[in-house]
């Protein structure tokens, strides 16, 4: 059961949704509208939204004037994400570790660590296909990932917080290649935990970003460590945010 893929169910979960409905959606629309005026795309570009949830940050860039898609392996997001569709907003559930559409997308994003999650380095690797291969050759790929040292820093190994009636007992460890959550749940109607989630992501360095984007013919241009697109620093960042572009034909 341990290698079952943790985010098939935890992210189908409506005990996901309820512990993380209060992220910072402020910063997050704030984070998007700065990256946009930084990247400066043409009104009417089409963007794809890799691991989009439940669509929100796909409509904020719908309602900047551009083309939309969203894909995400959760149903149940995708299912909500949906009521939200426009000419030029569209949300599929799709496994980013398989195609989708080729040369298509001006632009392409996977925002706040949605990345990191498989088993292997092929499944990853299949991931990193997947994201080049639907955008444009001079197209732009945006990968918004945590900084690995960094938060091995800062990781706070025990956190228990209560959200409607809901007790969410966190558990926060590391290992050389990983870092993990373990989610303990305990609702109203059962007094001893009856849920048990334990979230995994890779402790990927830019270094290993370079090594997969290389090989999927994606050139970083650049780097950014937080979500004020300030400058990368490898040990105090919270982020590692990629700027990557596809390169043409003749440059491969």
């Amino acid at each position: 059961m341990a290698d079952k893929a943790w985010f098939k169910d935890w992210f189908n979960s409506p005990y996901y949704h309820l512990l993380y409905q209060h992220r910072d959606e402020n910063e997050a629309e704030q984070f998007i509208a700065t990256l946009i005026k930084h990247l400066a795309p043409t009104k009417g570009a089409t963007m794809l939204d890799i691991a989009c949830g439940k669509g929100r940050h796909s409509m904020a860039l719908a309602e900047m004037g551009f083309d939309v898609t969203g894909i995400d392996l959760s149903e149940v997001s995708i299912s909500e994400a949906k009521a939200g569709e426009t000419d030029r907003l569209h949300f599929y559930q799709h496994d980013m570790r398989r195609g989708f559409r080729i040369n298509y997308f001006d632009f392409a994003f996977n925002f706040f660590t949605s990345f990191g999650y498989f088993k292997t380095r092929r499944e990853h690797d299949n991931a990193i296909r997947m994201m080049a291969d639907s955008i444009k050759p001079g197209g732009v790929l945006v990968i918004d990932y945590l900084n690995v040292h960094y938060v091995e820093s800062q990781l706070e190994p025990v956190v228990t917080t209560e959200v409607e009636d809901v007790k969410f007992h966190i558990s926060k460890w590391q290992t050389e290649e990983h870092f993990f959550k373990q989610i303990q749940i305990t609702d109203q109607e059962h007094i001893a935990p009856r849920h048990l989630y334990t979230e995994r992501v890779a402790k990927f360095s830019l270094g290993d970003f370079n090594d997969m984007l290389s090989y999927q013919h994606m050139q970083i241009i650049e780097v950014f460590g937080n979500y004020q697109l300030g400058q990368y620093d490898v040990q105090r960042s919270p982020r590692m945010i990629i700027v990557a572009q596809k390169l043409h034909e003749k440059s491969l």
